[in-house]
């Protein structure tokens, strides 16, 4: 039979017959209680249906056993994919990952930072908003644990797992250039540091190629819904006369997205057949990419490595001794370089 609801550690322990210490222990590392412990727990786990709040359970702890993760976009399939990767490969390592978004608004990240300080956490993989990140408050959270950007870093200094931009942007110009007409560089909105330095590499190759680096006419937005914003301001320059050039390269596949809807709603068709009208790149190789019609040819940013990378660096700061963190967190700088995946659009 079953015995009254047990609610806390406290009461668990006194059913258990055992210390709080030994039973929280227990909880910790199953491994490190002695095996007649460990299977007298089990039987009285099983027996009074208890399950220890986690949070609980780590907040009496020097150093937890969570990860936390900030990622600007829940809904984003390139932050899905990470926070995948990121879950597993926490899970595997014994640590439970706990994902958070900004949702876009510099007040949500700033809540998602105290919420992570808050359960002291063991350290975090943060991709900031950018230009609207709370820097001061992430420079503050470097200080208390260690700390990984991903995507985009904050500034020049601390860890960080990104793409290369200065050799994929070039990558897709090059290919996009000695197979047909030159391409006009369609923006993302500048949301971070990735819009601006894929722009200026798709300038610097350009002028390395001797031609002009040609620009889609857009107004200036930190906004993070792309596709709509890129479909309507495509939109309105088909509506004006067209693009400069009749191949786009978009900075990244979502803005990409709203192009090609854009010019599906004008009646254009997009490809490499002659009755073609345009054709259309992007960058990051998303999930929906191979599925858009007609497929997206773009550069593969490997989310999956750039997640596995950053979660070894984190703990690999972790491991260092907690007294050396706040001066230990380095200036590791990795760059993932991307491959060109050629799809019917271009």
């Amino acid at each position: 039979m079953r015995t009254k609801k047990i609610g806390t550690m406290e009461e668990f322990a006194l059913a258990v017959g055992l210390s709080r210490p030994t039973v929280s222990k227990f909880f910790h590392d199953p491994t490190s209680v002695r095996a007649k412990t460990r299977t007298k727990i089990e039987a009285t786990l099983k027996q009074t249906g208890f399950r220890p709040n986690i949070f609980a359970v780590n907040l009496n702890r020097r150093r937890t056993k969570i990860i936390g993760l900030i990622v600007p976009d829940p809904t984003d399939p390139f932050y899905m994919t990470l926070a995948r990767r990121i879950e597993t490969e926490a899970t595997d390592a014994g640590y439970l990952a706990l994902v958070l978004s900004s949702n876009g608004r510099p007040e949500v990240e700033s809540r998602a930072i105290e919420t992570i300080t808050a359960l002291n956490v063991a350290g975090a993989i943060i991709a900031p908003l950018g230009e609207k990140s709370q820097r001061a408050k992430l420079k503050s959270l470097g200080k208390e644990m260690p700390l990984v950007y991903i995507d985009a870093p904050l500034d020049d200094e601390g860890p960080f797992v990104g793409t290369n931009n200065y050799q994929s942007i070039p990558l897709i110009t090059e290919y996009l250039c000695r197979s047909g007409d030159q391409p006009t560089y369609f923006d993302t909105p500048i949301v971070n540091s990735n819009a601006i330095d894929r722009r200026k590499a798709y300038v610097a190759t350009m002028e390395r190629l001797n031609f002009e680096p040609r620009f889609a006419n857009l107004p200036p937005t930190n906004e993070w819904d792309f596709e709509k914003v890129s479909f309507d301001e495509a939109s309105r320059i088909l509506r004006d006369g067209g693009f400069p050039t009749k191949t786009l390269l978009c900075a990244n596949d979502r803005v990409a997205f709203g192009v090609l809807a854009a010019m599906y709603q004008a009646g254009l068709k997009v490809g490499f057949a002659p009755h073609c009208h345009y054709r259309v790149a992007g960058h990051d190789n998303q999930r929906l990419s191979a599925f858009t019609c007609p497929p997206l040819t773009t550069v593969s940013q490997d989310s999956d490595e750039m997640g596995r990378v950053a979660l070894d660096l984190l703990f690999s700061k972790i491991d260092h001794d907690e007294t050396e963190q706040g001066s230990n967190l380095g200036k590791d700088r990795i760059l993932l370089n991307a491959e060109l995946v050629l799809r019917k659009s271009a």
